[in-house]
């Protein structure tokens, strides 16, 4: 289905060096990117634009925009999102969704990868020594650092900032103007290889959906739509909140089948049984 087709990364900051690689190795597709294309035009992790929709909408979008420009009917983009772990609600987390779109198939497959392993961060400055060692916590200069004036003023922002040369000049300009000034970390793909890592991973998990077909229709993105909870017991039988089973659906014919036990186990210890431990 698509061996030898032409797939369009819709990207400005270089997603393409880990998505090609997997992307043309797995599904046999020739990657390509679009320069004229300006992702930023739908949101920037700075606010100077806004991101209007969610994730995916945006990704979609995103997308969709840069095939029509581009003329091809098969791409992919992602949409990352930063902020606290949807469970670990204290610890930072990248939220990566990825999308490949289909024109010619009907189809639209999406992947998600939520990881810890980020470096997102941000604070006041107030002295080059407080600046150092922000830099050092945030894995500088392996990692671009913004600095600006204010945390949400979008006018004296320096991105990209991946030198102490640079750094420390860009410092002494801004702080010289308005004292105290705000160091954050550049969350763009191009300049956190730990957002690298993340979006590769969620390239991995995006392959995996599109090499499983529905059985009964053979479309591709044959994938779970539901976990069920209700594992019992291995004590007094009772269901827990643990997997029971994976409810996998096709998004052509929805055809849907279940797998049982899932995480390998048909029953659960009881230090997770509510009846048991209540």
């Amino acid at each position: 289905m698509f061996k030898g087709r032409k797939l369009l990364i819709a990207t400005k900051h270089q997603k393409e060096k880990v998505l090609s690689p997997i992307l043309e190795n797995e599904l046999g597709v020739s990657c390509f990117i679009n320069p004229d294309f300006d992702t930023d035009s739908l949101g920037t992790f700075t606010g100077e634009v806004e991101r209007e929709l969610d994730p995916i909408a945006t990704a979609r979008k995103k997308c969709l925009m840069a095939m029509e420009i581009s003329g091809c009917d098969l791409g992919v983009a992602s949409e990352g999102s930063f902020g606290s772990h949807p469970t670990l609600f204290f610890v930072p987390a990248d939220d990566e969704f990825l999308i490949f779109i289909d024109l010619k198939n009907n189809l639209e497959i999406i992947a998600r990868e939520i990881s810890t392993e980020t470096n997102f961060n941000g604070t006041e400055i107030g002295s080059l020594e407080e600046l150092m060692e922000f830099a050092e916590l945030v894995k500088f200069p392996s990692h671009g650092i913004i600095l600006r004036s204010h945390k949400t003023e979008t006018n004296s922002i320096i991105k990209g900032i991946t030198s102490v040369t640079q750094l420390t000049e860009v410092y002494d300009n801004l702080s010289n103007q308005f004292g105290r000034i705000y160091a954050e970390t550049d969350m763009r793909a191009l300049y956190n290889p730990s957002r690298m890592a993340v979006i590769k991973n969620a390239s991995k998990k995006l392959v995996n959906k599109i090499k499983s077909n529905c059985p009964k229709c053979e479309t591709p993105g044959f994938s779970v739509s539901e976990i069920k909870k209700g594992l019992p017991c291995n004590l007094c039988g009772s269901s827990t909140n643990s997997t029971l089973s994976y409810i996998y659906q096709c998004s052509k014919c929805n055809f849907e089948e279940e797998k049982l036990y899932p995480n390998g186990k048909n029953t659960e210890d009881s230090l997770y049984c509510d009846q048991c431990n209540p």
